[in-house]
């Protein structure tokens, strides 16, 4: 009986702090959708005739092309947005022990941009069975270069710093590209088709949320949150 009523002055209590005036909790968040502005360019496949087997994987058919992918009313996908400037000074963030999992299967890498934590595990699989490699291209991080043949099903790196983006690359399929982004928070998203990301559990205050495009670059606004606000902030790219 005294543990239960333990329990629930311990559970009072902290109702009683978090909403305390002058306590701010960290429950704000930003959405958005990302469009393309203009007419697409007719992007050709990727053409892996070179490679018999990869060719199999799609049915003999072109494999489609990563560089743009749109969805109804030209929402863009493989858009990482992140918070790139305004989180609180000294406030850490642990990286999640859950890896972010790189797969190639059909010889592509799934999926094409991705983000993750400094420290956090990143999980390459082969689903293919056939030899693969994996090639980070960074500036800032270490490079990793390793082959991985049919009997290798996974291997586990990591990257030590942040780092936003870098490309992977394959050097025995030179079609196969992927990016991803590190960052010592959680506060990034990847759009899928439908152009949409939300960033949440944001202090309240003044953010730089950057939007990026492997092709067409980067693109910043600015966003103020408080409270346990929901800000929505969009972004448009176009062929310059």
């Amino acid at each position: 009986m005294r543990g239960t009523r333990n329990g629930l002055w311990l559970a009072v209590g902290l109702v009683a702090v978090l909403f305390s005036p002058g306590v701010a909790v960290a429950a704000s968040t930003i959405t958005g959708t990302v469009t393309f502005n203009g007419k697409a360019p007719n992007l050709k496949p990727l053409a892996m005739d070179a490679e018999p087997v990869c060719h199999k994987m799609h049915g003999g058919k072109p494999a489609p092309n990563e560089l743009l992918v749109l969805g109804n009313g030209n929402t863009m996908g493989n858009i990482m947005v992140w918070v790139s400037k305004g989180l609180p000074a000294g406030k850490t963030y642990p990286a999640p022990k859950t890896p972010v999992v790189l797969d190639q299967r059909g010889c592509v890498y799934m999926p094409h941009v991705m983000g993750i934590m400094v420290g956090q595990p990143y999980r390459i699989l082969n689903s293919d069975g056939i030899l693969h490699n994996i090639h980070t291209l960074p500036k800032i991080n270490p490079s990793f270069n390793r082959g991985q043949p049919a009997t290798v099903k996974e291997m586990t790196t990591s990257f030590p710093k942040p780092e936003a983006m870098l490309q992977v690359k394959c050097d025995v399929h030179p079609w196969m590209s992927a990016y991803i982004g590190v960052f010592t928070h959680p506060f990034h998203a990847v759009t899928g088709r439908d152009g949409k990301f939300t960033i949440s559990g944001l202090d309240a205050g003044t953010y730089e949320i950057t939007a990026w495009h492997e092709r067409l670059g980067t693109q910043t606004a600015s966003v103020t949150v408080s409270g346990s606000d929901s800000k929505s902030q969009n972004f448009t790219f176009a062929v310059k």
